[in-house]
């Protein structure tokens, strides 16, 4: 299977705090990749510098190589409107704009020059369906977001992020917020998107990572203790670190 995205000996820092060690991974197309470790571990700043959400904080500095599709998404010469297009992001807590359900959807194609009803029309419905929502909306589209319940609010944000078309799907705990039967229909859809979409999940939920991922990486002081197929790192870790996290004997 193919790299959709690389990340190569990766340093952050904030001003002079350094948050991320030398982190290298692969992100193979088609795949849910699981970011697992304990809360302030540096998973949520690592899964923003995958489409430079993390250019909008003050004194942060970045080296090492970050590609998508071999491309470095660091260099000069990059359009980061594009980037974030290509590479979306779900938030922790559901996050709906002050509009309606349809302009929810709508809202990335008319940002980026899409005018024309009948294509909005058939983007709303495609997203929300992409997002298991269009049966529970299709009827209420012109009434507010606010009025859906925190896992469709959910599913919402994620049919907006595949209203713009994106390759890669960026997760920030996208459950942490919901209830254990919002929480399994997530799961389900993260499932059959990644048919068609490269997924990147950060969750504290370690059942909920060897539920849905292929491989997981697990993040410890800004480092990766280990990364490696999903079942190996839940079933057979090679560091003991690892093993004494998955176990609960620290986190």
């Amino acid at each position: 299977m193919d790299d959709k995205m690389q990340v190569e000996r990766l340093n952050l820092f904030y001003g002079a705090a350094q948050a991320l060690y030398d982190v290298s991974l692969r992100v193979p197309e088609h795949s849910v990749v699981a970011l697992i470790g304990p809360s302030g571990c540096g998973k949520s700043t690592f899964l923003k510098t995958l489409n430079r959400m993390n250019d909008l904080v003050d004194g942060v500095h970045i080296d090492g190589r970050v590609t998508l599709d071999g491309q470095d998404v660091y260099a000069p010469d990059t359009d980061i409107v594009l980037l974030r297009k290509r590479v979306g992001m779900v938030f922790q807590r559901p996050n709906p704009f002050p509009m309606s359900i349809y302009d929810n959807v709508a809202y990335g194609c008319r940002v980026h020059g899409v005018t024309d009803k009948k294509v909005l029309d058939e983007v709303v419905e495609q997203s929300l369906q992409g997002a298991a929502l269009w049966d529970e909306v299709k009827d209420r589209l012109k009434t507010s977001a606010g009025g859906l319940s925190g896992g469709q609010q959910q599913r919402l944000c994620i049919a907006r992020t595949l209203a713009v078309a994106p390759e890669v799907v960026l997760m920030d705990e996208p459950c942490s917020a919901l209830d254990p039967i919002s929480t399994m229909k997530i799961e389900e859809l993260v499932s059959e998107l990644k048919q068609r979409y490269t997924i990147v999940m950060v969750t504290h939920n370690m059942q909920q990572a060897a539920r849905v991922s292929d491989r997981t990486a697990f993040f410890l002081n800004g480092k990766v203790i280990e990364y490696d197929d999903t079942n190996v790192i839940f079933t057979k870790p090679a560091q003991k670190k690892t093993e004494d996290y998955i176990t609960g004997r620290f986190g």
